[in-house]
């Protein structure tokens, strides 16, 4: 290999790890600056301009992903829209009452001024200031969803929070575990696969705001 081969290598000999968790090399061709961190839109190779008719109304994609809760609109969201929003999803009371108690414990403080200082440690980094990052979504796949391309399975979703984990950082592993667990047990297909799709549009809100259309702005929910 000549030199300028190496220089674009993404895997080391030495270091296994590089050749374990694949980095894709051929995103450019299908999406624009994949690297650029979009603060509108949640793009991934096959969704380039976002998701479509999702409306950003200004919102950056991390206040967009939680958007969903405010049910009054008036920028705020108590413990009880966090409780009635997971009601709305189809979560049982205790896990509703649960999430919504550990939710408001540990972001409701930092996330006065603005809902980016939320961000924790040991996380996929796909957030930075509210703004969205392709190429770590599109990372998260290609490096542990090993079964099936683009579809996670519980525990590569459990051995990947686990590869996020950042020394020392005991609120970062528990918050990072809790919310991709979280969103596995509510976006896993028939086949008990987390789809990238799945998780791309959660970052936006739209797979939530998917969930009640398709129940009728929510049936029954379970008791």
């Amino acid at each position: 290999m000549v030199k300028g081969d190496e220089s674009m290598s993404t895997a080391a000999p030495r270091a296994p790890v590089t050749g374990e968790r694949k980095v894709r090399d051929d995103l450019e061709i299908c999406l624009p600056k994949p690297y650029l961190a979009r603060a509108l839109a949640a793009p991934d190779v096959d969704n380039p301009e976002g998701t479509t008719g999702h409306e950003n109304n200004g919102m950056s994609v991390l206040q967009q992903h939680v958007a969903f809760f405010d049910k009054n609109k008036d920028g705020i969201i108590y413990p009880w829209d966090t409780y009635f929003g997971m009601r709305d999803l189809g979560f049982h009371r205790l896990p509703s009452f649960l999430l919504a108690l550990i939710i408001s414990l540990s972001m409701s403080y930092s996330t006065q001024p603005r809902i980016h200082k939320a961000k924790h440690g040991s996380d996929s980094a796909t957030y930075t200031e509210g703004r969205f990052m392709p190429v770590n979504l599109e990372n998260v796949f290609s490096k542990y969803a090993l079964t099936q391309p683009d579809k996670l399975t519980f525990t590569e979703v459990w051995r990947m929070t686990e590869a996020c984990r950042l020394p020392f950082d005991l609120v970062g592993w528990f918050l990072a575990k809790s919310e991709w667990l979280v969103l596995y047990s509510f976006a896993k297909d028939e086949n008990g696969f987390l789809t990238k799709e799945a998780a791309r549009k959660c970052f936006d809100g739209s797979l939530f705001e998917d969930h009640v259309k398709k129940n009728n702005g929510g049936d029954k929910k379970s008791e």
